[in-house]
């Protein structure tokens, strides 16, 4: 659809999603999506009714934690944290293609368990946008399904581009954040999630945007680290000082070979190429 007009109303197919809700609570990770979806409920319910809600995992990185904290402080909302333990889970563990149900089911459970009843919730929504609900890779949609979980953005229809010009235009801190998958979609599928891998991910990451690149992914692939990173920025990245540098970095997290994939970035590489296969 068109981009979202420049002012600070709330689009009325957005605000619809809103009108039978007493009290809502958003599954927020303090990205664009999910902040959007936690603002316009705000506009359209006020404060006091809604709450965030950041489930806290090894899959989270910890600057992903107070980026979260810090966007709804912006926004206005109570954030509330609940753990998660989709490492207890077998099958998450196992990463097949449908790791990430795995992972929105134990989230949404931990919300109904834990969050509806204490803060009296009648509803909870979470990011899902037009764009995403058009993907095969998004096994975590069938979670939100089975828990009657809201998906505001995508049932006004709105995409990637309309919910960023809503981000802009409500000022939000993440609005030009680039997209941040959980710390698990960086491990191959089929091979086993371990809170091992997740740090050392998570460690090389860290000290990549350390040193000034914004935005990338460290692929665990065992001794091996592969660097995907936007086209741009490849040359910068495979020249001096930056490549020893970038070197030096991922083997302080625990990898022996970083490696640069020249293809560049790329969005749910391992899902699409499984199921690119089948």
């Amino acid at each position: 659809m068109t981009l979202a007009p420049p002012d600070t109303a709330v689009p009325a197919a957005l605000a619809r999603a809103f009108e039978d809700v007493d009290r809502l609570g958003v599954a927020f990770s303090g990205g664009v999506d999910s902040a959007v979806v936690l603002a316009a409920a705000v506009r359209t319910l006020g404060a006091a009714r809604v709450v965030a809600v950041l489930g806290v995992s090894p899959s989270l990185p910890a600057t992903e934690r107070a980026a979260a904290h810090r966007v709804a402080a912006v926004v206005g909302a109570a954030l509330v944290e609940v753990e998660t333990h989709e490492g207890d889970n077998a099958a998450y563990r196992a990463n097949g293609p449908d790791r990430c149900f795995h992972c929105k089911d134990e989230l949404f459970t931990r919300i109904g368990e834990d969050v509806v009843t204490a803060h009296g919730l009648d509803a909870v929504a979470y990011g899902e946008n037009a764009d995403d609900a058009r993907r095969p890779d998004r096994p975590g949609s069938r979670a939100a399904t089975e828990h009657r979980v809201l998906r505001p953005l995508a049932d006004a229809g709105l995409d990637k581009a309309a919910v960023r010009a809503l981000a802009r235009a409500w000022d939000l801190p993440c609005a030009d954040k680039p997209a941040a998958p959980c710390l698990a979609s960086r491990i191959p599928h089929h091979e086993e999630v371990t809170p091992e891998k997740l740090a050392q991910v998570e460690a090389a990451e860290a000290a990549l945007r350390d040193l000034g690149l914004a935005d990338l992914r460290v692929r665990h692939h065992g001794d091996i680290a592969r660097l995907e990173v936007p086209a741009a920025d490849l040359v910068r990245v495979a020249s001096e000082p930056l490549r020893a540098q970038v070197n030096a970095a991922v083997r302080r997290a625990g990898f022996r070979w970083a490696v640069l994939d020249l293809a560049g970035m790329q969005s749910g590489a391992f899902t699409l190429e499984v199921l690119n296969r089948a």
